[in-house]
């Protein structure tokens, strides 16, 4: 993936007077990369997470290394979990539709190689989805493009209550 992410930034993104407690999932307009960032969360917007391409085929999204470390200066492990879950998670939603929630069953990732600096980049594809569950597999990769971490996130697709 060749993406410029120097200008990357959450505040390009301003959903902090976006109301989503009302939202009516059921019309949600996935071409509005705005309103999806609203549905990344708190976590994901204190953490930088960028969405940049969300749609049925596969979702997007970038983060910031700096802020997001371990005492020893590499991207913390859990902010790759936080970017896979947030992306695959948007993805499930994508694909289920609408009226429906989506919960985390599981999530595993395997850590390939330290980052210090940069953003990394995250695609997440669907590997299985049905009625019930549905499964996606991210790639997370460094500026350069090289594997950072693989992720498999496994969701609960639940009907909306009325």
């Amino acid at each position: 993936m060749d993406l410029d992410a120097s200008n990357l930034d959450a505040s390009d993104h301003d959903v902090s007077n976006l109301d989503v407690s009302n939202l009516d999932v059921s019309n949600l307009d996935v071409s509005n990369l705005d309103v999806m960032q609203a549905y990344t969360g708190a976590l994901a917007q204190r953490m930088g997470i960028v969405l940049t391409e969300a749609g049925p085929e596969r979702v997007c999204a970038s983060m910031p290394v700096e802020g997001n470390t371990q005492p020893f200066g590499l991207l913390h492990g859990g902010a790759n979990g936080v970017l896979a879950e947030s992306v695959g998670s948007i993805h499930s939603a994508i694909v289920a539709g609408p009226g429906f929630s989506i919960v985390g069953l599981d999530l595993s990732c395997t850590h390939h190689r330290g980052v210090t600096t940069g953003h990394v980049h995250a695609v997440s594809t669907i590997l299985s989805s049905g009625k019930t569950i549905s499964s996606t597999e991210i790639r997370i990769t460094d500026d350069d493009g090289r594997a950072v971490c693989t992720s498999r996130l496994t969701c609960l697709i639940r009907p909306l209550q009325a």
